[in-house]
C-alpha cells in the first residue's frame, strides 16, 4: 500500500475519532455549532501589544488550536486567530475538573474562546491564564503535520483556507495586497479621479484584442460575453463630462492559464481628459514608485533574483527603436508588408497569415526578442496601428499611434494610449476589426456602433492607460505565479 494510501487511512481514522467525540458532545447537549456569538475583547496582536497595560487583566480572545501540550493536571496551547497566535496556560484547578476534561479532549483545528489574565511565563512568553474556555467549532478534518505544513500547490490553491491557516507568509501576501490597492486608491484620487463602476456584462466584445466568455441572458434572449475591458464605457464617461474617472475591477478573457494568467484578473483603467500618453507615462511612473514607498518603505525592490530600481526616471524608447537595439533589425527601413514577411522569414519569426502585415511582424519582433530582456522599468512607445485599434495615429509616421506598454522585470504591467477621438477612424478600424473576426481571429474585437456615436458627439483628447494590478501586486510582494495573488484561483475540477 502506497504512503498516500496510508494516509489517507490515517485521515478517515482520525476523522472518524473526530465525528465520535462530536457526536459525545451533541449528546450532552454541548453541540458547538449551535453557539451563535462569542463576544471577543482583544485579538492575539492587542493582547501582545498592550502587555504592560493588560498585565494582570482579564481579556477573552478566540481563536484555532495550532498546537496542545499536555501536562498531566495542567496544559498549554497555542491559539490562532486572524492578528496571529497567543499561547494560553490551562490547569484544572482554574477551570475545574468537567471543563479541563473537555479541554484535553479538544484537537488540533478546533476553535476555542478563553478568558483570562494576561501574564508572561517564567521564559517570558506573554500569554492567557485560562479561567474559562469554550469549544465553538469542532474541526473534523485534521490540519497538515505542523512541521510539514500544507506543500503541494496544486492543493494549496485548491483550499487556499488551508493554506491561510498553516502558510502564515500566504496570508501576509493577501493583507499586503489589500494595503496595495488602498494605496493606490489613495494616489488616484489625491490626482483628482473620479472611481466609477461600469458593466460587466456587455453586448459587444470590444476594448482589447482577446477571446471573451460567452453567456446568454434569457429575458432578452440575447447573447452577452463578460467583459474583456471596461474601456468603451470610461471613455463614454469622458464624452459625458467626467474629466478624471478610474475603475478596479474584473476583466474575464477564454485564453490561456499560466504563471502570468488567470480567465479573470483584476484591472485599474484611468482615462483623463485634455492629456495624451506622456502624461500617463508620468502618472504610471509616479504610481507605482509611490505605492511602492508607502507599502514597502522603499522604491529598490528584489523580484526573483533582480534587484529592480522602481524611483522615478524610467526608461522610455520606441519599439521600433528596441527591437533595433536588440536584433539590429531596423523597421524604419523595412516599408512594405513583404519586406517585413521576408525578414521575419531570415529571423526565424513566425506569424499568422491573417496576421501578416508589417505592423503584426513588428509586434512579433517585439514579443519575441525583446520583451524578456526589459528588466528595469521601461515604456516602450508607438506601437503599429494594426494591433492598436483605439489608439490615435502619430501625426509624424499614419502607421503608428501613441501608445505605450510598461515592462517591468520582462513582463507587461501597463497599456495606454492617447485615445482615438475621430469617429471616422474609430468606425473604419472596427469594421477591420470585424473582417479579421470573420476571416476566424477569435481575438478580434466586434463593431460598438453606439461607442462611434458617442464619439460623434465629441470626445475630448484623452489620455487612458489600464494596469493589470494581480502583476503589480506579484512584483510588490516578490509572488512568482498571479496564482500567488489570487485568494481563489481558477482550477481545472478535479472529478
Amino acid at each position: 500500500m502506497s504512503e498516500n494510501n496510508n494516509l489517507e487511512l490515517d485521515i478517515n481514522q482520525l476523522m472518524k475519532v473526530r465525528k465520535e467525540k462530536l457526536d459525545k458532545l451533541k449528546q450532552e447537549g454541548k453541540d458547538p455549532y449551535s453557539i451563535t456569538k462569542f463576544s471577543r475583547t482583544h485579538t492575539s496582536k492587542e493582547v501582545k501589544d498592550n502587555y504592560e497595560e493588560l498585565e494582570g487583566k482579564d481579556v477573552t480572545i478566540a481563536g484555532r488550536i495550532m498546537a496542545k501540550r499536555i501536562m498531566g493536571k495542567a496544559s498549554f496551547c497555542h491559539i490562532q486567530d486572524s492578528t496571529g497566535k497567543i499561547q494560553s496556560y490551562v490547569s484544572i484547578n482554574d477551570l475545574g475538573e468537567e471543563s479541563y476534561k473537555a479541554f484535553k479532549e479538544d484537537d488540533i483545528g478546533d476553535i476555542i474562546g478563553i478568558t483570562g489574565f494576561v501574564f508572561k511565563t517564567k521564559t517570558g512568553e506573554i500569554s492567557i491564564h485560562a479561567k474559562q474556555l469554550v469549544l465553538l467549532s469542532k474541526s473534523l478534518k485534521p490540519l497538515p503535520e505542523k512541521f510539514h505544513g500544507l506543500k503541494d500547490m496544486d492543493l494549496r490553491y485548491r483550499q487556499r483556507y488551508v493554506d491561510l491557516i498553516v502558510n502564515p507568509e500566504v496570508k501576509e501576501t493577501f493583507i499586503k495586497r489589500a494595503e496595495i490597492i488602498k494605496e493606490i486608491r489613495k494616489f488616484m484620487e489625491n490626482n483628482g479621479y473620479m472611481e466609477v463602476e461600469t458593466p460587466i456584462l456587455t453586448t459587444v466584445a470590444t476594448g482589447d484584442a482577446a477571446r471573451p466568455f460567452i453567456t446568454h441572458h434569457n429575458t432578452l434572449d440575447l447573447q452577452m460575453y463578460l467583459r474583456i475591458a471596461p474601456e468603451l464605457n470610461l471613455k463614454r464617461l469622458i464624452v459625458g463630462g467626467f474629466d478624471k474617472v478610474y475603475e478596479i475591477g474584473k476583466n474575464f478573457r477564454n485564453e490561456g492559464m499560466d504563471i502570468k494568467h488567470n480567465p479573470e484578473f483584476t484591472n485599474m483603467e484611468f482615462y483623463s481628459a485634455y492629456e495624451d500618453y506622456n502624461d500617463m507615462m508620468n502618472i504610471a511612473e509616479n504610481l507605482i514608485s509611490t505605492v511602492a514607498q508607502n507599502t514597502l518603505g522603499t522604491t529598490t525592490i528584489t523580484y526573483e533574483g533582480e534587484e529592480i530600481n522602481l524611483a522615478p526616471g524610467w526608461k522610455k524608447i520606441t519599439m521600433i527603436e528596441a527591437i533595433k537595439e536588440v536584433t539590429g533589425v531596423d523597421f524604419n527601413k523595412i516599408n512594405t508588408d513583404e519586406e517585413a514577411q521576408a525578414i521575419a522569414k531570415e529571423k526565424g519569426v513566425e506569424y499568422e497569415e491573417i496576421k501578416n502585415t508589417r505592423g503584426h511582424i513588428i509586434n512579433e519582433f517585439f514579443e519575441t526578442f525583446v520583451e524578456d530582456t526589459l528588466i528595469q522599468p521601461t515604456f516602450i512607445m508607438d506601437y503599429p496601428v494594426e494591433v492598436s485599434p483605439l489608439t490615435k495615429r502619430k501625426k509624424e509616421d499614419p502607421r503608428l499611434v501613441e501608445r505605450f506598454e510598461l515592462f517591468i522585470g520582462g513582463r507587461e504591467y501597463g497599456n495606454a494610449y492617447s485615445e482615438l477621438n475621430d469617429p471616422i477612424d474609430q468606425y473604419q478600424r472596427f469594421l477591420k476589426q470585424v473582417e479579421a473576426k470573420e476571416k476566424g481571429d477569435e481575438e478580434a474585437g466586434g463593431m460598438d456602433e453606439d461607442f462611434v456615436n458617442a464619439l460623434e458627439i465629441g470626445m475630448p483628447p484623452t489620455g487612458g492607460m489600464g494596469i493589470g494590478l494581480d502583476r503589480l501586486i506579484m512584483l510588490l510582494t516578490n509572488s512568482p505565479s498571479i496564482r500567488d495573488v489570487l485568494f481563489f484561483p481558477t482550477m481545472k475540477p478535479l472529478n
